[in-house]
């Protein structure tokens, strides 16, 4: 067993005996605690619990309520991080109640969805605050019963002295553990002990959700309650400049019309205040179609801006500021930019080796393009959020990504202290970084404030999608020296985007290369971007997978045993220190993948590509089965492999990384965004393809490799290389490369 220091403090633990029925209650940061050194079916539950945020309780009928602290966007965690509370507290799943905590800073750190993290961050806090509980227990039954708290075990939820065959439920000892100081120190079981841990249990939520009870933001209803719904500018480069509502405002149901200023000029935004229009009108009424009725009724007068700056402190970065340019964008005029940009010398981002030296000697230079356009997240609950703000406090509810950021957003602009700022955290339908961007929130916030009434703020599908925030749009160029035996010499990059580069200058085929060179650019934009499911990871992976892929063609090499030779030398023999891989991981998912999807048995008519990668702290690596029927491509099977560490639900993990697949392969088939004059073409979903059922793998096969490493992400790794898989497979369909994504454009037909 693993020893722990518990680091207990106020933040960390605070203890309650006082639980109605004499119960106990340990009250956690999750996230902040330590380092390694359903409803249960009960008879009789307690009348009351205390509704107390961040915290574990345990009733005097033995059954246990755990707060999930983190955001629930369909990744699971409401389930899978109890668990592992559960599990170190060494109780039935079954006697567990889950429940989502609302906001609270105070009490926890890292409360919000991003970058696949949340079980990696937690998973050390979660152990010992369920160690430290099943500790207190054995404490207090070893007092009780008058013998050495060593000789106490525990099993199920049942304290056990074996020598005097007492024994005794948590339930009926809790009351006495809550009068147990608690331990600086904690033993964590031993992965081989894990009951709970590496099975599959059913989501918490599941049956509401397929009950159709009320979990989501647009769900919410309060007595009194009005509806919102705003209209912002139609192009990017404009904002307001007049407003006739005279009738909209005589129409039926209509409260007000109002011009909102999301942020004030002075302002300093931090990484997730993305604000696409600063000003916006809002009409304010009775019912959601009245309001609608009256939307389409006002008439709005919009002008260009000027170029102009802001300042901004990026996520875990110093303050930077940023222009704004003036202008009416286009897509062509985006894609001759980047063209231009890519033709010159950029930053060197990293340099092994003499690549330039190499690539004068070099018998063939391969060389290849590869460029991805804007996506809309498109996540099915469209934008919404609830207010209410009266009397210098803010009731606030809704699907955000990163509450705990937004709040001190909400704070600056209503004028109200964070502390009397209360944000409900409601189930995301769907969030891919898009609801990371809380402007939305703020909008409800201050029309609240301005009506002095409940408001919900509801955006439509084309407010939404026309309204930004989305996936840049990318270029990368890869080069590639061969001497004349056709073994590869040195390797060039050079990627950048519109308006951030998606280049990751250490990762994979870095370290394995002896000439080595990446390069980075941007181009300014006014269209605003923002983090999508696996940020820049889901261009580059194709990039870099699609251009390994025809590069192990050209040197006559099957794809994988050419990708297994690069990590074997990253492995034996790196190039640099700064490799942010482990070759030998890289390599054990390509193997496994190998090996499950029977590489190398071909199946007439059956066309196969082949990717992996590296992101999120995990490993993923797929073979996609691809037959073309009609001249459409079908996908009849994704084998996936994954290293993310210990598994702590492996149903759900399934899900998530199945999920991840879908979306990544109908985004590389479909996914586009386009502008003209600063006008989004697409504003709902008659115009902007997503994949349909029929067109979803007939089946996905995902293998999990067993390790004892802690956990790592999982919501994002399968995302990125299904596109390359998706693009090699499509290659040996058509015997055509495709360096431009979306992969079918309109009703193509393919050979």
């Amino acid at each position: 067993m693993a020893t722990i220091k518990t680091s207990y403090n106020r933040r960390s633990f605070l203890k309650n005996s006082a639980v109605a029925g004499g119960g106990l209650m340990l009250n956690f940061c999750w996230f902040a605690s330590c380092n390694p050194a359903t409803e249960p079916g009960m008879t009789d539950p307690p009348k009351e619990w205390f509704d107390f945020n961040a915290y574990l309780k345990i009733a005097d009928n033995g059954q246990v309520t755990i707060m999930s602290p983190n955001p629930e966007g369909g990744q699971n965690i409401k389930t899978s991080m109890p668990m592992i509370v559960a599990e170190e507290l060494d109780i039935e799943w079954s006697a567990v109640i889950v429940e989502q905590a609302p906001l609270d800073t105070d009490l926890y750190t890292r409360q919000f969805i991003g970058g696949s993290n949340a079980i990696r961050s937690g998973w050390n806090g979660l152990r010992m605050a369920g160690a430290t509980a099943r500790q207190m227990l054995r404490e207090a039954a070893a007092q009780s019963w008058g013998v050495p708290v060593d000789e106490i075990t525990t099993d199920a939820g049942v304290l056990k002295h074996a020598q005097s065959s007492k024994s005794a439920s948590y339930g009926e000892i809790a009351s006495r553990a809550g009068q147990i100081p608690v331990p600086e120190e904690v033993q964590l079981k031993n992965i081989d002990e894990f009951r709970i841990i590496g099975t599959s249990q059913k989501n918490v939520d599941g049956k509401k959700i397929v009950t159709g009870q009320p979990l989501f933001g647009m769900d919410m209803h309060r007595e009194g309650m009005l509806i919102a719904m705003i209209v912002h500018p139609p192009a990017f480069g404009m904002k307001l400049k007049s407003v006739d509502d005279s009738t909209a405002r005589s129409m039926p149901g209509i409260r007000d019309i109002l011009t909102v200023k999301v942020l004030d000029d002075a302002y300093e935004r931090q990484h997730f205040d993305t604000c696409t229009f600063l000003e916006v009108v809002a009409i304010v009424g009775d019912t959601t179609w009245e309001v609608m009725n009256a939307k389409k009724a006002i008439e709005v007068q919009w002008e260009p801006f000027k170029t102009y700056t802001e300042d901004r402190t990026p996520y875990g970065r110093s303050k930077q500021r940023l222009t704004i340019p003036a202008g009416l964008e286009n897509t062509a005029d985006h894609q001759a930019q980047m063209a231009t940009i890519a033709s010159k010398p950029a930053n060197v981002v990293r340099k092994d080796g003499n690549p330039e030296e190499a690539f004068r000697q070099a018998a063939r230079v391969i060389e290849r393009t590869y460029t991805g356009p804007f996506l809309a997240h498109n996540c099915m609950e469209p934008m919404n959020f609830f207010a209410d703000v009266k009397d210098g406090k803010a009731e606030l509810a809704g699907p955000l990504q990163k509450a705990e950021l937004t709040e001190h957003a909400l704070s600056a602009r209503l004028g109200i202290p964070v502390e009397n700022i209360n944000i409900e955290l409601t189930r995301l339908g769907g969030g891919f970084g898009r609801r990371s961007y809380a402007h939305w929130a703020l909008e409800a916030a201050l029309l609240s404030q301005e009506m002095q009434r409940p408001i919900k703020l509801v955006y439509s599908r084309e407010d939404d999608m026309s309204g930004g925030i989305y996936r840049p749009t990318y270029q990368a160029t890869y080069r590639a020296a061969l001497d004349a035996d056709n073994n590869l010499t040195a390797l060039h990059i050079n990627a950048g985007g519109i308006p951030e580069s998606p280049l990751y200058a250490d990762r994979f085929p870095a370290g394995a290369v002896e000439n080595y060179l990446a390069e980075s650019w941007t181009i300014n934009t006014n269209i605003t971007i923002g983090s999508f499911r696996a940020p820049r990871s889901n261009f580059m992976a194709c990039a870099e997978q699609s251009f390994l892929d025809e590069l192990s063609e050209q040197i006559g090499k099957d794809p994988i045993d050419f990708r297994l030779e690069l990590l074997e030398r990253a492995k034996k023999n790196p190039v640099g220190e700064k490799n942010d891989y482990d070759a030998a991981r890289y390599a054990g998912v390509l193997e496994l993948v190998r090996e499950k999807s029977g590489w190398g048995e071909e199946q007439s008519g059956v066309h196969r590509g082949i990717s992996a990668y590296f992101c999120h702290n995990s490993y993923a690596a797929q073979v996609l089965d691809m037959i073309i029927e009609n001249g459409k491509p079908v996908i009849q099977k994704v084998h996936c492999a994954v290293d993310c560490g210990i598994v702590i639900n492996p149903d759900a993990a399934a899900n998530l990384a199945e999920g991840a697949i879908v979306d990544g392969i109908g985004n590389a088939l479909y996914g586009e965004l386009t502008f003209k004059d600063g006008i989004p073409a697409k504003n709902n979903f008659h115009q902007y393809r997503m994949i349909r059922m029929s067109e979803a793998p007939k089946e996905i096969d995902i293998h999990f490799v067993e390790n004892d490493i802690d956990p790592t992400g999982l919501g994002e790794p399968t995302f990125p290389p299904v596109f390359a898989a998706v693009a090699n497979a499509l290659y040996r369909a058509t015997g055509e490369r495709l360096y431009d994504q979306p992969f079918i454009q309109g009703e193509k037909v393919l050979g």
